[in-house]
């Protein structure tokens, strides 16, 4: 199956810098002496930025092109779907998942992946668990509208969830909240 992001991998970041450091500091709760799980990170353009913030960061992709590209950073990468990451439940303490989550193949089988192998709270310590954050673009503005009939017609497997419903997608224990800004939506979830 041809894989746009295999051919878009060497010149992703250039073409899609980040440039949010901080506020993605603020959405993620760094710094953490935990792990960190890029989901669907692909070059690694975000856990990069993050690493100096955590004690270890992973990327888990989909892409070997986008993978590729991550290890020249020098982040370790798993060659994964994230419908089945191979991954214990609980091994990380903050997992972001960046401008991908509407590239998956099945949303509510990431999201329960993304859930189990998210830390949860030490009962012994009592030290609360782990966060997750998705960006997202909020599909229910008019821009973000107009980009997803591009990736349609660019035939992309792209399919938008509004925050709310993305949200809906947890447990019924997860704590979710959902921030949003101009064309960009964060939902943010905690195991308390």
């Amino acid at each position: 199956m041809f894989d746009h992001f295999d051919i878009l991998a060497p010149i992703y970041d250039r073409a899609i810098p980040f440039s949010r450091l901080e506020l993605m500091l603020k959405m993620v709760d760094l710094p953490v002496d935990g792990i960190l799980l890029d989901a669907g990170g692909g070059t690694g353009r975000v856990a990069s930025a993050l690493r100096p913030h955590v004690r270890a960061a992973l990327v888990a992709d989909f892409s070997p092109g986008m993978l590729a590209q991550a290890q020249l950073k020098g982040l370790p990468g798993v060659l994964t779907p994230a419908e089945r990451l191979p991954f214990a439940d609980g091994t990380f303490d903050r997992i972001i998942m960046v401008d991908a989550l509407h590239h998956v193949h099945n949303q509510a089988e990431t999201i329960a992946e993304l859930w189990r192998v998210l830390r949860g709270p030490d009962p012994v310590s009592g030290k609360s668990g782990g966060r997750l954050v998705i960006e997202e673009p909020d599909v229910r503005t008019f821009t973000v509208k107009l980009v997803a009939i591009g990736e349609k017609l660019a035939l992309m497997r792209s399919h938008f969830l509004s925050p709310p419903k993305i949200a809906a997608l947890f447990p019924p224990e997860a704590q979710v909240k959902i921030e949003t800004e101009g064309y960009n939506a964060w939902v943010i979830v905690e195991r308390i």
